[in-house]
C-alpha cells in the first residue's frame, strides 16, 4: 500500500496543485493529511475543497483548523496567525468551516500500519522540536511508524532500546528511510504550504507500507503567485515575504 502524507497546507493553493502533480492520481492507494489545511494563505475554500474532494483514507486537525473553524479561540496565536484566522474564518462558506470543525483530533491509527496525529501523539497541539520532545512522541506512539506535522520541518527521528537518531533530508534530492524491523519512527513530510526548514518548495512524503521505505520530497511551486494572493487579500505581509524564504 503506497500513501500520499500531507501535512500543514496553510491554505496554499498553488503548493498543494504543485505536489498533485508531482504525485499523479493512482501513483499512491491512499492520501492522508496531518491537519492545517488554512491558515496563513489566501485560498482557504480552493484548498478544503481540494482535499474534500480527494476524499482522504485518514486525516486529523490542526490548530489553524481549530481556531479558524471557531472551535476555539486564538489565545495561543501571534498577531499574524490570529489575523489571519480571523480572515480565514469570514472567507470559508459555511459548509466548509463545518467540514473543518468537524475533523477529528489525532492520533489515529489506520490501517494498524501507521499513526497519524498533527502535533505529537501525545498532544495534539504539542510541537516536536527537540530530542528529548521526539523520544518521549515515540515512547508514546502506538505503530512502528507515526506521521506527524505542526512543526513545518521536514525531518524524521528513530528509537530502539536506548539508540535514537535523527533523518535529516538533502539539499536536493529525495530521501529515502528504510524501514527497519525492532525501529520505531517519527516522521514529519514537512508543510505543503508554508515550510519552515530553510527550503522555500512544498514538502510531503510518500510511504510504502510494502516495500517498508518512506520517501521525503520537495517540489518547487509558484511561490511568487501565491504570495500575491496573501497580499492581495489584506493579510499580513509577513505571511507573504516568508513563503520565499522557506522560514
Amino acid at each position: 500500500m503506497r500513501y500520499l502524507i500531507l501535512s500543514d497546507l496553510h491554505s496554499n493553493l498553488e503548493a498543494l496543485d504543485a505536489v498533485l502533480r508531482a504525485v499523479p492520481a493512482g501513483t499512491c492507494d491512499r492520501i492522508v493529511v496531518l491537519g492545517d489545511l488554512v491558515g496563513y494563505g489566501a485560498d482557504p475554500n480552493a484548498v478544503v475543497n481540494r482535499v474534500r474532494a480527494l476524499a482522504p483514507a485518514a486525516i486529523v486537525r490542526g490548530n489553524h483548523d481549530k481556531v479558524s473553524a471557531g472551535v476555539e479561540p486564538a489565545d495561543n496565536f501571534n498577531d499574524a496567525a490570529r489575523h489571519a484566522a480571523t480572515w480565514t474564518f469570514d472567507a470559508l462558506t459555511s459548509e466548509n468551516r463545518e467540514y473543518l470543525a468537524g475533523l477529528p483530533a489525532g492520533p489515529i491509527i489506520l490501517d494498524e500500519v501507521l499513526e497519524l496525529c498533527h502535533g505529537s501523539p501525545d498532544d495534539e497541539d504539542e510541537y516536536v522540536f527537540e530530542p528529548t520532545d521526539a523520544i518521549e512522541a515515540l515512547r508514546a506512539a502506538r505503530c512502528n511508524v507515526c506521521f506527524f506535522g505542526h512543526t513545518h520541518v521536514q525531518i524524521g527521528y528513530w528509537l530502539s532500546g536506548s539508540d535514537f537518531d535523527l533523518i535529516v533530508t538533502g539539499p536536493d534530492e529525495d530521501t529515502t528511510v528504510r524501514i527497519e524491523e525492532g525501529r520505531r519512527y517519527l516522521i514529519n513530510p514537512g508543510s505543503v504550504g508554508q515550510p519552515r526548514d530553510g527550503d522555500a518548495r512544498a514538502a510531503f512524503a510518500v510511504f510504502d507500507s510494502d516495500r517498508g521505505e518512506v520517501t521525503l520530497r520537495r517540489v518547487a511551486y509558484p511561490v511568487a503567485a501565491a504570495a500575491a494572493k496573501i497580499t492581495a487579500a489584506g493579510l499580513p505581509e509577513g505571511l507573504a515575504r516568508r513563503l520565499a524564504l522557506g522560514k
